[in-house]
């Protein structure tokens, strides 16, 4: 979509529970058709799910190589990381340090 970024992309992909059991079956074993992908969610079309991988493409989610006739899809974890340190990290780093402290403390191991 026009004006969306990297982490929009990102976090519209991760949304869908479809999506989230893809990049969970590629985080299993790497490298799959889509027909193998197919057979993951078989409640849905083949066209539905070249839909997701595509928005899941967008996003940097999956990469894909040829291996002759066949597209191999693979994960690629990196985008996560970056919504992880972007997003994830600066958000639990003064409270898990309060934890710790606190644990301290109460152990008398300051």
């Amino acid at each position: 979509m026009p004006g969306e970024n990297g982490d929009d992309l990102v976090f519209k992909a991760l949304a869908d529970p479809t999506r989230r059991l893809l990049l969970d079956r590629l985080f299993e074993q790497d490298g799959r058709t889509l027909g193998d992908l197919e057979a993951e969610v078989p409640e849905m079309t083949r066209f539905g799910v070249m839909k997701h991988l595509k928005l899941l493409e967008e996003a940097g989610l999956v990469v894909t190589r040829r291996r002759g006739r066949e597209k191999l899809h693979y994960l690629n974890p990196v985008p996560i990381r970056m919504i992880h340190d972007r997003w994830i990290t600066k958000y639990t780093a003064g409270p898990a340090a309060a934890l710790i402290d606190l644990k301290k403390r109460l152990e008398g191991t300051t």
